[in-house]
């Protein structure tokens, strides 16, 4: 079964699980704000994708870091740190399927090619 990582009130994610609902495609759903996360899925991720696509830059939450707390996120250990202390800054959503990133973020396309194909 497909696992949704990311947080209910993201728009991104809503338009995520709308998609997957529409398609008919079961998925549990794990919330980073309530539920938290590992810093063993957090480098599992960042192996696969690597962590300059995991912290999302464009978000709010990374616009109120200071410039020294932004820089840590140059090194894969400071952003995997950055990542757990601050889980709204990680791009969402993230759906993987038996521990393999599927997709990250939304866009319909790629989940019909991805996940539905």
């Amino acid at each position: 079964m497909l696992k949704v990582y990311g947080i209910p009130n993201c728009n991104t994610v809503k338009k995520a699980l709308d998609w997957l609902k529409e398609n008919s495609v079961p998925y549990e759903f794990h919330d980073f704000k309530k539920q938290g996360v590992t810093k063993a899925l957090l480098e599992a991720w960042a192996k696969q994708v690597g962590t300059e696509a995991l912290v999302n830059k464009r978000g709010t939450t990374w616009r109120t870091f200071a410039p020294e707390q932004q820089a840590t996120a140059a090194t894969k250990a400071g952003a995997i740190a950055l990542m757990m202390e601050k889980p709204s800054v990680i791009k969402r959503p993230i759906v993987e399927n038996n521990g393999t990133v599927l997709a990250l973020g939304f866009d319909a396309a790629d989940y019909a090619g991805k996940i539905k194909g």
